[in-house]
């Protein structure tokens, strides 16, 4: 178990395409979001959440914080995290990632590299919100949030689409890993869940 890394999970989404929160959706006798829970503290001593809902999250009896940038999407939620954090070092997860391992957190963690971002590349994608971020970027994060929400040129979704966390991979540097090449890599490691579609993919593999 990590002491000097904090796993931060992010469960922020408002779920418009799912039509109820997925997050507390039950899969295999669990809530989706336990499966999440349960993952990050098996690797590490301290996890926290972050959500604008903290009441509907008492029951994972973990330290809840909400987003300072509200309604500026994912990169507001990392922001949050690191912000609350007490550690240089974390780990990032959103709460819909249930078929994540273990083995793959510890790759991404241990991986050697001089750079303040670790994730990895899955399914054809850069997977953004399931990685390493240190502390050293809270302050280019905070930039970003910082000129989308005062630039007056703009509405609240316009903001929010120029709050990419991609943007601030590009600003800051990330070691990015070609997770499928992995000997250990498992099909759908890096499954999220924002359809119907996805929910009854996700409740098959568990639950077989």
């Amino acid at each position: 178990m990590y002491n000097d890394i904090s796993g931060i999970i992010l469960s922020g989404g408002k779920s418009t395409r799912m039509g109820e929160n997925k997050s507390l959706m039950k899969i295999g006798g669990k809530i989706i979001i336990e499966h999440v829970r349960d993952l990050m503290k098996n690797i590490f001593s301290k996890v926290i959440l972050i959500t604008n809902t903290p009441d509907e999250y008492e029951f994972l009896g973990l330290d809840t914080y909400k987003d300072i940038y509200t309604q500026m999407g994912p990169l507001a939620g990392i922001h949050s995290g690191l912000t609350y954090s007490s550690t240089e070092i974390n780990f990032v997860i959103s709460c819909d990632i249930p078929l994540m391992t273990e083995q793959m957190i510890k790759y991404l963690i241990e991986y050697k590299t001089d750079k303040p971002i670790t994730i990895a590349k899955a399914d054809g994608f850069i997977q953004q919100l399931c990685g390493v971020y240190n502390k050293s970027i809270l302050s280019l994060a905070e930039k970003i949030l910082s000129n989308q929400l005062n630039d007056e040129s703009r509405d609240t979704e316009q903001k929010k689409r120029g709050c990419k966390v991609l943007g601030l991979i590009d600003i800051a540097g990330a070691e990015i890993i070609d997770a499928e090449s992995l000997p250990f890599y498992q099909k759908d490691t890096f499954f999220n869940m924002n359809k119907r579609d996805d929910y009854e993919v996700l409740r098959k593999r568990i639950e077989k």
